[in-house]
């Protein structure tokens, strides 16, 4: 069965997130380093690995709803999957908040800064993953 990936796109980190194949849970996944190719060979190693179906990349909207600077890049990495992957589906997700809802669980389970700093990302892609999978429900064929 395939999965759905996630995407939390960052200047220096990509976190990433997986579905599991009833597309009704997201796990974190791992880091991706954003400043080597902006994590495209990683990603395509990755949709091969863990037969991904669809990606879906964190929108970071401004809170008012508009798109910002970092929206803008975050739509520049989307067209440049697309080009790499053409025959994975890419869509975007508002992710406003999703690092701050991370942060939050990390600070309440006591995690070091650290730590905090090494797993952020990833938990911000689980959380929109999660949001988006919840919005979509399960897909059919279960």
């Amino acid at each position: 069965m395939s999965r759905v990936l996630g995407l939390d796109h960052g200047d220096k980190r990509i976190g990433a997130a997986l579905s599991d194949p009833t597309e009704m849970l997201a796990s974190p996944l791992s880091i991706l380093d954003a400043s080597r190719g902006g994590g495209l060979e990683e990603i395509g190693r990755l949709c091969r690995e863990k037969d991904v179906k669809k990606i879906v990349v964190g929108l970071p909207l401004n809170m008012n709803g508009t798109v910002g600077p970092q929206a803008e890049k975050v739509r520049n990495f989307v067209r440049q999957i697309q080009a790499a992957l053409p025959d994975i589906p890419v869509e975007t997700w508002d992710e406003r908040l999703s690092s701050r809802a991370g942060e939050r669980v990390l600070l309440e389970a006591g995690a070091s800064r650290k730590r905090r700093r090494e797993v952020l990302d990833k938990m911000a892609a689980q959380i929109m993953l999660q949001n988006y999978l919840d919005a979509h429900g399960p897909q059919e064929g279960l």
